[in-house]
């Protein structure tokens, strides 16, 4: 966290950007691409932070303000621990703030607008892992073996009930399995299998029900094939509510800095996840969207963060600290 004051007024806004990657490999042939074999910046949160740093270093030549800005570079925002890490760290005693603001890229957005909304605008996550516990043996013998396998191969597809067939059309929820480790040759049973999960609800008593679900399917597939089984649950997930004001006004400021061609304030709310959440828990403040235009989803292999809208990132961060700190 780096702090900039100038003048005497005791008001204070904080900007805050993550700065963590993906553990994905990227594809794309490009100069900058990365050097670490399967890691990779497919969020774009190089691009947040870059963003930031430019208007860190434009605030700090112009000093065209009068108050404090608190530049918070957040890691651990994908897996939801960031955020909550430096909350707990004494983040907002440590650094106070009137309010807290945040932003992110998104592909599919029209590039370089910004979108805003207010109330629940992105869904709480929890990141769970199974881990099914079977017994190993040679793959010519199976019926010396408890296998993982084929209980975690039906626990996956059994999962997928809960949405379809307890959660009405009319609500957001969605359970999805994005990881099945097991094994590592085709003539061997292996001993246990691994499931890794990614939840995640809009509304907290719907919530509520689909993790206790996912308790009593997991029971019931594992007992069914005679496994053992370990659930191992996440950080708690939290819902992203912009306060409606700060919202507005964000809105205004952007407004005001680009056109109103350049702002929706009716932005649909997200079923993916931010940390941020945490921080809005805390402090009033806002999350907003700026397009990326039409690149591959964040989190895809062949996603590119759009350069040509880091000075629109960084003209909007100085652009609330100018109106903010008058």
């Amino acid at each position: 966290v780096a702090s900039l004051t100038v003048g005497s007024s005791k008001k204070s806004i904080g900007l805050r950007a993550d700065f963590d990657a993906l553990p994905i490999q990227e594809e794309n042939d490009l100069p900058y691409k990365s050097k670490v074999e399967g890691k990779s910046h497919l969020c774009g949160h190089d691009g947040h932070t870059t963003m930031l740093l430019g208007a860190a270093r434009y605030l700090s030549q112009t000093k065209n303000f009068s108050g404090t800005v608190r530049l918070i570079f957040q890691p651990g925002e994908e897996t939801m621990e960031g955020g909550p890490a430096m909350i707990k760290d004494g983040l907002f005693e440590k650094f106070p703030v009137d309010a807290v603001y945040g932003m992110h890229n998104m592909p599919g957005l029209e590039k370089g607008r910004f979108y805003f909304r207010e109330g629940e605008t992105m869904a709480a996550v929890d990141n769970w892992e199974i881990e099914l516990i079977g017994k190993g043996s040679h793959g010519s013998m199976p019926e010396l073996a408890i296998d993982p396998i084929v209980c975690g191969s039906s626990l996956v597809m059994a999962l997928q009930t809960i949405v379809s067939r307890n959660v009405s059309p009319w609500q957001h929820s969605v359970v999805s399995v994005g990881a099945f480790l097991s094994g590592n040759a085709g003539n061997v049973v292996p001993q246990n299998a691994i499931l890794r999960l990614s939840i995640r609800n809009m509304d907290p008593q719907l919530r509520e029900m689909v993790l206790t679900k996912i308790r009593s399917i997991t029971k019931a597939q594992a007992e069914a094939f005679n496994c053992q089984f370990e659930i191992r649950e996440g950080v708690p997930g939290a819902v992203l509510v912009n306060t409606p004001a700060n919202t507005q006004w964000a809105a205004g400021v952007a407004r005001a800095v680009f056109g109103e061609e350049a702002v929706d304030d009716s932005l649909h709310p997200f079923m993916g996840s931010e940390d941020f959440a945490f921080m809005l828990q805390e402090k009033k403040g806002s999350y907003c969207m700026l397009g990326n235009g039409d690149t591959p989803m964040v989190h895809h292999p062949n996603y590119i963060f759009n350069q040509e809208i880091l000075p629109l990132g960084t003209a909007y961060w100085v652009g609330l600290t100018e109106a903010y700190l008058q």
